[in-house]
Parts: C-alpha cells; sequence; structure tokens
C-alpha cells in the first residue's frame, strides 16, 4: 500500500494524493514525471507542508522534495548560494551566516521550505524589502516531459517562471542572491488606537527594516514588532504613543513567547530576529488557518478602512492579524508583481466553515481595491476574479501549457485557476 502524504502542518487540509513517493536524487524525480506521463496520472511536489489549501495535492504521486539531497553551493564572487529545493530557510540561513552571507530577507517562520516558499511568493516585511521569490537568480526544474531545465534571471521565461504554483515543473535546486551579513534588533511596542495609526501609516510602515503590526480589529493596534539593523539608531523609547512591552510578546495575546525571537532590542544575526520564531521550535501554535490579501500600497489605508466596520464579523473567527508591507517585483504572479503592497494577514481559529462564512465579505471589500490573495493561503474567489488582478495571466497560462503539455502537474486548485 503507498504511503499516505496525510494533512499539511496545520491540519486543516487532508491530501487526497494516491501516495507519496521520496526521491532522492533529480533522476528519480524525472522517472517519476516521467511514469507518470506515460500512464496518464499526474505528480505534484510536497514540501513542508505550511500551505492551507489544496495546491500541493494531486490525484496522482506527491514527491516528498524535502527527501533531496542536501546541496549547499556559495559562489562568493557572483553574490548567490544554490541549495536544494526542499531545503529550509532555517538551515540554509545559518551556513550563510557562519560564511558572513546573508538573505535580505526571510518570512515569519523559518521551517518553510525554499521552493514552496518562491512557488507562491511567500515574503517577509519591510517597505523596501522584496518577497522572497525576487531574489532568486536561477532555478532548475523537471519539466512535464522530464527534462531538467535551467532558467536564469536574463533568460525570456523567467519572470513568469519563478512564483510557478508548481503548474509547470518541479524545482529541484534554486539560485538566490545573498549580501553580506547584519545583525538585527528587535522591539515590541504595544497600543495604538486606529486613528494613530491610520494618521501615521507611512511613518509606522517605514520605522524599520521590517515592521509588522499585529491587531484583532478592536480597539486599534494591539503590538508593533519593529526590527532595526544594529548599524542604525536603536528603537524610540515610545512609537507615535505606543510604548515598549515590558515582557516578551506572542503575537496572540496569553500565548507563552518562548518560541519567538528575541526582544528588548538585543542584537542577534538575521536569521534570528527576520523571523516571528525561532527555528528550534515549532511554528506558531498549529491549531489555525491562513488567509492573506496584498493590497497596493497607495490604497493600504482605503483597505483598513474597508475591513474596520466588518470587525464584529472577523473578530469572533479570529486569532490575529498581521499587517505588514512589501516591496513591488516584476514576476508575473507575484503579489507584489509591479505594485509595493500592504499584506493583510489573518491567522484564523481552525473552524474551515466559520472562516469561509466570512471571507467573502473580506473579499468583496478588497478585491475592488486590487487585491491579491496569497496562493498558498485560504482563499474563495467565488466570482473569479482573481486572474483579472495579474496584468501577465495569460501569458502565464501560455508558459504553462509550454513547459506541461501534457498536463502532469495539473490539479484542483489549478484547474479552478486556470478555467
Amino acid at each position: 500500500m503507498a504511503e499516505s502524504a496525510g494533512t499539511n502542518w496545520a491540519g486543516n487540509y487532508t491530501y487526497r494524493s494516491a501516495g507519496l513517493v521520496h526521491p532522492s536524487s533529480v533522476d528519480e524525480v524525472q522517472r517519476a514525471v516521467t511514469d507518470a506521463v506515460d500512464a496518464g496520472s499526474t505528480v505534484r511536489a510536497l514540501g513542508t507542508r505550511h500551505c492551507f489549501n489544496d495546491i500541493a495535492d494531486t490525484a496522482g504521486i506527491q514527491l516528498a522534495m524535502t527527501s533531496l539531497p542536501p546541496r549547499f553551493e556559495l559562489d562568493e564572487a557572483a553574490r548567490t548560494v544554490t541549495v536544494s529545493a526542499g531545503s529550509r530557510y532555517g538551515d540554509i540561513a545559518q551556513q550563510l551566516d557562519a560564511r558572513g552571507w546573508a538573505l535580505p530577507n526571510l518570512a515569519s517562520l523559518p521551517h518553510i521550505s525554499v521552493a514552496g516558499a518562491i512557488a507562491t511568493a511567500t515574503h517577509g516585511s519591510g517597505d523596501r524589502n522584496v518577497n522572497l521569490a525576487a531574489v532568486v537568480s536561477g532555478f532548475e526544474f523537471v519539466d512535464g516531459s522530464g527534462e531538467l531545465v535551467t532558467l536564469r534571471r536574463a533568460d525570456e521565461d523567467f519572470a513568469g517562471a519563478v512564483v510557478g504554483l508548481g503548474a509547470f515543473g518541479i524545482f529541484t535546486s534554486v539560485t538566490l542572491d545573498v549580501v553580506p551579513t547584519f545583525e538585527v534588533a528587535q522591539t515590541v511596542f504595544t497600543g495604538l488606537d486606529w486613528d494613530t495609526v491610520l494618521d501615521n501609516f507611512d511613518a509606522i510602515t517605514s520605522s524599520g527594516y521590517s515592521v509588522s503590526m499585529f491587531t484583532n480589529w478592536v480597539g486599534g493596534v494591539q503590538q508593533i514588532w519593529l526590527k532595526r539593523l544594529v548599524s542604525e539608531d536603536p528603537a524610540p523609547a515610545s512609537l507615535f504613543g505606543a510604548t515598549q512591552a515590558a515582557e516578551k510578546r506572542h503575537p496572540l495575546p496569553g500565548v507563552d513567547a518562548t518560541a519567538c525571537t528575541d526582544q528588548f532590542g538585543v542584537p542577534g544575526p538575521w536569521y534570528d530576529r527576520l523571523p516571528h520564531f525561532k527555528l528550534a521550535f515549532t511554528p506558531s501554535n498549529g491549531e489555525e488557518i491562513q488567509t492573506e490579501y496584498l493590497v497596493p500600497r497607495a490604497r493600504a489605508t482605503d483597505a483598513i478602512r474597508a475591513l474596520l466596520p466588518l470587525a464584529d464579523q472577523i473578530a469572533p473567527v479570529l486569532q490575529v492579524t498581521e499587517l505588514r508591507e512589501v516591496a513591488a517585483d516584476d514576476l508575473w504572479l507575484s503579489g507584489e508583481y509591479g505594485t509595493d503592497v500592504l499584506g493583510i494577514h489573518f491567522t484564523w481559529k481552525r473552524d474551515q466553515p466559520a472562516v469561509e462564512a466570512v471571507l467573502p465579505a473580506i473579499e468583496a471589500a478588497l478585491f475592488p481595491l486590487g487585491a491579491r490573495p496569497h496562493w498558498g493561503k485560504l482563499f474563495l474567489d467565488v466570482d473569479g476574479v482573481v486572474p483579472s488582478l495579474y496584468p501577465r495571466f495569460d501569458d502565464f497560462r501560455a508558459l504553462v501549457a509550454k513547459y506541461d503539455p501534457h498536463g502532469v502537474f495539473r490539479n484542483a486548485y489549478l484547474e479552478r485557476l486556470l478555467r
């Protein structure tokens, strides 16, 4: 009997694939694809399972990309590092730092896989920082004919293929831009009312290298996580009236903060401050569902004002919302394509019917403002408007047809999206 893939990390989605295979080489990935083509079946890559929907599922076989042999090739002259696709960011970050190098940004969790984060345009925070996919300078993938393909930043198909949703191939290795290592100090501030936040929004979001605001939508912003470069001035004693927290904080009220990265302005390496959670601990609390919408920066405060009247619907199902900014890029299916954005991230209680009941009101408020959903998190798009939010979406469809002529990577998620 084939091994079952089980559930995603949060437990809100059970994979329906016919089985899970652990390839130990690129050759085995290629054989899995060609076998699926010959059988008229399908195959998908599975990483660290941090997506909250069926993007990684398939009626055929899933490939556990975390089983590929580790790869870490640092090119200091080119300022790049090449890693295996299933590597976790937290693992490669420590290896980079030990050699004096860094990635310019990290997501909230260092536990996620490189290829999975890139394929869904996962991001960190910082109004001058691009998402994780935008620092990819090249990658290798197995296409829908089982061929190993390499694309570099200068190649014609590159910008369309990086954020690929797994639609045209299975990444086997990724080359990332790196920068000299740096230190960050994190300070948490508490308590700002909405009027103060909205009146000073630009100043707040630009007050550090990375800034995250946490709210339950009732009474304002409860916490601001300010991450500043140690080379910059230290954090102020107060931030527009918000005061420094006297004890270590978790984003969720009342939750033990041991798993969170260090606070109180204590300097530390980039990889142990830019994420919210430490690699050595189980990420977040697991009992959750996540959604996120990326709103063009010019409409950021409009989006917040559009959601405030929905607070009574949102709050009973919510654990916390995080507000953070990300800089623009040129990747076709990136949420930041062509525009700086405000990410409005909802961490919900793990009650799927209740979450799906409130999402239509949120999407009705945000889609008219140009908001794009995070590909790896739960969204509904009942009216099918999401493709229209991406100017190069038709080009993406053509790229999928080019690299997956047999439909070997198609699944229910892509059928809904590419219809």
